[in-house]
C-alpha cells in the first residue's frame, strides 16, 4: 500500500510489455502532453483532462499482480507533468526492487533548467530516461526502445550525479544504440 491521496489521469496500462524498455515490463501511459509532436504515437493522450482517472494505490496494486515483471515503464503524454502525484508510486516500485524507466518529450538539459522539484525526485527515483520530442523526419524502425534518432537513453543515476546527459552503458537498453 503506497500513501497517497492523489488521483493520476492515464491513458492506459501494457500489463506485459516487451517495447516500453527490456524484459518484461508494466508500461502505464499517463495522460496529457504539451508538445503534440508531428507523428506522435499516442496523440489521444495530449488532453490533460481526459482518461481515467486512478488512485495512485490502485496503481500500485495493479503493478504487484503481476509477479512476472521486471521493470515499470511511465510513458505518455507526458509523465512529467503527473511527477507529484506519482512520487509515492515510483518509491513503492523502487521499494520492490523493479526498475523504473521514463519517456519524456523534455531533454534531460530542459529538465534540470527548469528546477521543478517534484520531477527532480522522480527523476531520483528513476533508472533510465529516453528523453527529448518524437522528431518525425528522424523516425527509425531500427532503434530499440525509442522513436527518433535524437532521442537518447540516459543513465539517470550517472547523469544526476555529473550534472549532464549520460548515456546508458546497460547492454539490455543500448543494444543497436549505434543505429
Amino acid at each position: 500500500m503506497i500513501a497517497t491521496e492523489k488521483t493520476i489521469h492515464i491513458a492506459g496500462i501494457a500489463n506485459d510489455s516487451i517495447v516500453d524498455g527490456p524484459g518484461l515490463r508494466m508500461a502505464i501511459f499517463f495522460q496529457g502532453c504539451r508538445r503534440h509532436c508531428e507523428g506522435c504515437h499516442n496523440p489521444e493522450s495530449w488532453p490533460l483532462d481526459d482518461g481515467h482517472e486512478v488512485a495512485g494505490e490502485a496503481l500500485w496494486a495493479f503493478v504487484c499482480k503481476n509477479p512476472l515483471i521486471n521493470g515499470v515503464t511511465f510513458s505518455g503524454g507526458e509523465p512529467l507533468l503527473r511527477a507529484e502525484p506519482l512520487l509515492p508510486l515510483a518509491k513503492a516500485i523502487r521499494s520492490r526492487d523493479l526498475d523504473l524507466a521514463i519517456y519524456t518529450g523534455y531533454t534531460f538539459e530542459e529538465i534540470l533548467e527548469d528546477g521543478d522539484e517534484h520531477v527532480l525526485q522522480l527523476l531520483a527515483l528513476t533508472h533510465t530516461l529516453i528523453d527529448g520530442h518524437f522528431i518525425l523526419e528522424q523516425k527509425s524502425m531500427l532503434l530499440p526502445f525509442r522513436g527518433s534518432k535524437n532521442q537518447r537513453i540516459l543513465d539517470v543515476p550517472r547523469s544526476l550525479m555529473e550534472g549532464r546527459a549520460v548515456p546508458t552503458e546497460d547492454p539490455a537498453w543500448s543494444y543497436f544504440a549505434d543505429e
